[in-house]
């Protein structure tokens, strides 16, 4: 019995404004693709200034997926990812279309090409912090906290269940994973290994030469999100009143410095400031990330040339 043949796929990352979704939609207009987003926020409905969410004409322009498909109450896990990815890279492969995997959320990449980590090892100051918060608030509160960041290991635990409790919690704040995500690591491989594993025909990834020149971009994507009505965004979601800012949704880039400037932790005013800050500070990681992947084939994000650059990949690695 033969195994099934691998299925293909593009992939495009990069840290946040590096310009993936201009050179996605430049793709799209000489391929027939469709676009799979790699992007933790982008799950999230009712989210879409502060996330960047490709505009209601660039989804009409070429299939997207993996686009509003939580409420922001929700989780979203690495290893749900990875089995959605594989399904709709099958599906789509199925039309006749080429998969282009497009985002900035590096463990998802990671997790589809590589498989995903295994669990994190024991981190004694988080223990020690968790400990600390259960004396003050009792560890059916703290049992309530797991409940929304994993409500499927809170399922299955007794409010009063110290030890498991404090696992859990320790491996979500040290990892941002629950810990059903790892739970699910095999589960996940065995059906990837039944469906014929994904490969990518190309992993290119935006990055500048210049930092200073993605730090302008981000600036002047955050005013804009700002003029556009962030702050009214986040008050709307504020006042649904089942949200509160330790979800991952709220936990976003953005949002999160938002909600404490509404909460009165910090000036409203200050808030662009911390926004752009976080936003530099995320695109770091992502970097990082992207410089952990040695099958990457880089494209200066900042070059004259970057979309023909990108074209020129894409066209080598299909030919």
């Amino acid at each position: 019995m033969t195994a099934p043949t691998p299925l293909k796929y593009i992939a495009l990352a990069g840290p946040t404004a590096s310009g993936k979704t201009a050179a996605a939609l430049e793709i799209a207009a000489r391929y027939p693709v469709e676009i799979v987003s790699v992007d933790s926020a982008l799950v999230y409905r009712s989210m879409d200034i502060g996330t960047a969410k490709p505009t209601a004409a660039e989804r009409a322009a070429v299939p997207h997926h993996l686009i509003d498909i939580r409420d922001p109450l929700q989780a979203y896990s690495a290893a749900e990812f990875v089995l959605d990815a594989q399904r709709l890279i099958g599906e789509i492969t199925g039309r006749g279309k080429l998969p282009l995997l497009v985002g900035g959320t590096m463990l998802y990449f990671k997790a589809l090409a590589d498989g995903l980590d295994d669990m994190p090892k024991a981190d004694p100051a988080v223990r020690a912090l968790l400990a600390a918060e259960a004396q003050e608030k009792g560890w059916p509160a703290l049992h309530a906290e797991l409940a929304e960041a994993d409500p499927a290991t809170a399922a299955r635990l007794a409010p009063n269940d110290a030890q498991r409790i404090s696992r859990a919690l320790e491996v979500f704040r040290v990892s941002g994973q629950p810990l059903s995500f790892f739970h699910q690591q095999v589960a996940t491989k065995n059906i990837a290994d039944r469906a014929g594993i994904t490969w990518a025909a190309a992993l290119i990834s935006l990055e500048p030469a210049d930092r200073s020149w993605l730090h302008g971009r981000m600036e002047a994507r955050f005013d804009a999100m700002l003029a556009a009505g962030f702050l009214d965004e986040v008050r709307a979601l504020r006042a649904r009143g089942d949200l509160h800012a330790d979800l991952p949704s709220m936990r976003c880039v953005g949002y999160r410095q938002a909600w404490q400037a509404l909460d009165g932790d910090f000036p409203l005013a200050a808030w662009r400031d911390k926004g752009i800050i976080a936003t530099r500070q995320l695109a770091k990681r992502q970097i990082t990330w992207l410089r952990s992947m040695p099958q990457r084939q880089v494209v200066a994000c900042d070059a004259p040339d970057a979309l023909a650059q990108v074209l020129a990949h894409v066209k080598a690695a299909l030919a």
